[in-house]
C-alpha cells in the first residue's frame, strides 16, 4: 500500500477501509455501524488483505445482517420517554408543523403528506425535541444540583445548559458547572450520579482515587455500577 489508507469498494460489502497498524500482528477485519474495516499488520500488502476478505466473505455478509447501520429516524412510530415527558409524534390535516408541550407529553403535529426520511424533516423535529428537553433541563437540573450540593456540603460558582453531544456534564476549574440537556434522557438515579460526579469536581478536579473515593462516599459506594449503567445510555 502507498499511504495509510485505502478504499475497496464491494458490490454487497459497499465501500471497506484499508488501514495499516503497526502494532497489529495479523490481518483483521472489523465491522461498526454497517461498516467495515480491515487492518493490515506491519509488512502486509493489500493483495493478502483482498484474499483474507474473499476467504471472509459469507462471514462478513452475515455480520451486516446482524449489525445494519443504525439511523435515528424521528417518525409517527418513533416511542420516546423522557425524564419528563413522552413524545407523541402524529399526522394531522393542518398544513404545518407544530408543538406543544402538556400534562407530561410533548405532542408534535406534522402535515398528512409529511416524508419522515426527508432530512428538513428531521432536521425539524430533532428541534422541536431539543426545544423541550432544553426547557426541562432549566425547569429541573439546576434546582436539583442546589439540593444534591446543599445535602453533600459541596458549593458551585453558576450553572448552566448547554446542548452538548460529548459530555453529560463538566466542571470548570472555577467551580461553574455545565450540564448538557441530554441529561433528560436519563432515569433519576443516573442525573443525581452526573450532578454529584460535577460536584465532586468542584473539590477533586482529576479522576484520582481521591476524587472516587468521594463519588463513592456519596453514591454511598454505587459509583461503579452507576458510571457502568450511564454506559447504555445515548445522548441526543
Amino acid at each position: 500500500m502507498a499511504g495509510k489508507q485505502e478504499i475497496i469498494q464491494d458490490e454487497v460489502l459497499g465501500a471497506i477501509i484499508i488501514k495499516i497498524n503497526p502494532r497489529a500482528k495479523r490481518y483483521s477485519l472489523r465491522i461498526k455501524n454497517g461498516a467495515i474495516t480491515g487492518t493490515i499488520p506491519p509488512g502486509g500488502t493489500l493483495d493478502s488483505m483482498i484474499a483474507f476478505i474473499k476467504n471472509n466473505r459469507q462471514k462478513l455478509i452475515l455480520a451486516l445482517q446482524q449489525h445494519p447501520v443504525k439511523r435515528n429516524i424521528l417518525s409517527d412510530t418513533t416511542e420516546l420517554q423522557t425524564n419528563t415527558f413522552k413524545l407523541h409524534i402524529f399526522r394531522t390535516e393542518r398544513t404545518n408543523f407544530y408543538m406543544n408541550l402538556k400534562e407530561g407529553i410533548l405532542y408534535i403535529a406534522c402535515p398528512n403528506e409529511t416524508n419522515f426520511d426527508d432530512e428538513q424533516v428531521q432536521d425539524l423535529l430533532k428541534k422541536f425535541v431539543e426545544q423541550a428537553l432544553r426547557h426541562e433541563a432549566k425547569r429541573i437540573l439546576p434546582k436539583r444540583l442546589m439540593i444534591l450540593a446543599q445535602q453533600h456540603n459541596f458549593s458551585y460558582s453558576g450553572v448552566r445548559i448547554n446542548n452538548s453531544k460529548s459530555r453529560w456534564g463538566s466542571c470548570s476549574s472555577r467551580k461553574n458547572i455545565n450540564l448538557s440537556l441530554s441529561l433528560m434522557l436519563l432515569p433519576d438515579k443516573l442525573i443525581d450520579y452526573v450532578l454529584l460526579h460535577e460536584l465532586c469536581h468542584t473539590k477533586e478536579m482529576n479522576h484520582s482515587d481521591r476524587f472516587w473515593l468521594l463519588m463513592d462516599i456519596v453514591t454511598k459506594n454505587q459509583a461503579l455500577a452507576l458510571r457502568k449503567e450511564l454506559k447504555e445510555y445515548k445522548m441526543l
